[in-house]
């Protein structure tokens, strides 16, 4: 059986997605779509000129839906990224465009027969998730967005600076919606083999400033470049990888959680079936209130779409 994947939106994201899949051989084919026609035969081309110089081959189909039909999994990444830039925009600036642009998107991805696992991008991640889900008829567990696969990275980073380790050293989730509600549960966050609000008692460390540092990451990054893409489109590739190899590996991605009725990020166990088995974490009083906020905030804007 081949590795085929689809990634719908070929922006500064989508493009980085197929790049890094193409340059590392994790799919042996890749369909991709985007509404630029020009745009898209240009990277298409452009990527097929990178495999001369690759030990692997990928097979590249463009814009072509039925082509969906027996993909495993599809990366949506549309959105518009620039409408974030002006002040005090957040990811839902993008909402009326991605809303307009997944209601053309997924009666296709229907209608093609795809029953595989869809990896959402596209911003604001909790809502378009469940958007998609809806409009697919997918099973909730074949529909995945990363969340705060990346929020929980840029934590990890900030952490790790702190402490002077790799980043993969630290363990612990960031929750909630992948925007301004989210928060670092830090009840679950350890490093050096310690719980880190032990550590931060011992050490006088402040870890609301670290909580605001990791959440500026995105921001910064924003600021220097007007969008973001190595750190989501990594995260978002490890989760399509997680979902071919099946793998079965715990990941803060947004997940439908029944108790809050609503897509949000929290750890998962995720295989080739989708979402396996939702973990269970033993958050405090202070954590289960911020969730519970982001969970609200998340249906608040889901209703208002509509």
């Amino acid at each position: 059986m081949s590795r085929k994947v689809a990634v719908i939106g070929m922006g500064h994201v989508g493009s980085t997605v197929a790049h890094y899949i193409v340059a590392n051989g994790f799919a042996d084919d890749l369909v991709l779509i985007d509404s630029n026609e020009d745009k898209m035969n240009a990277d298409a081309l452009d990527l097929k000129d990178a495999m001369p110089n690759l030990p692997y081959h990928t097979n590249i189909v463009v814009n072509n839906y039925s082509a969906l039909k027996d993909a495993e999994v599809i990366v949506s990444a549309v959105g518009n990224i620039k409408l974030q830039d002006q002040p005090q925009a957040d990811r839902f600036v993008e909402l009326p465009f991605t809303w307009k642009a997944v209601n053309d998107v997924a009666p296709k991805i229907k209608e093609s027969g795809f029953s595989g696992k869809i990896v959402v991008i596209s911003n604001p991640v909790d809502v378009i998730t469940s958007l998609y889900q809806q409009l697919t008829g997918l099973p909730k567990n074949q529909v995945i967005g990363t969340g705060t696969l990346l929020d929980s990275a840029r934590m990890k980073r900030v952490v790790a600076d702190e402490f002077n380790v790799d980043p993969r050293s630290v363990s612990g989730y960031n929750l909630g919606e992948h925007g301004n509600s989210q928060f670092t549960a830090w009840s679950t966050v350890r490093v050096l083999d310690q719980p880190i609000t032990k550590l931060a008692a011992e050490r006088n460390i402040d870890l609301p400033e670290l909580d605001k540092e990791s959440k500026l990451g995105g921001w910064y990054v924003f600021k220097g470049k007007k969008y973001t893409s190595y750190g989501v489109a990594t995260a978002a590739v490890r989760l399509v990888n997680v979902i071919l190899s099946d793998s079965r590996t715990e990941l803060p991605v947004s997940n439908f959680r029944e108790e809050y009725g609503v897509y949000l990020s929290y750890p998962a166990i995720v295989g080739r079936q989708g979402i396996l088995e939702q973990s269970q974490l033993d958050l405090t009083e202070e954590e289960l209130q911020k969730l519970q906020n982001s969970a609200n905030f998340i249906k608040q804007k889901f209703n208002e779409s509509k």
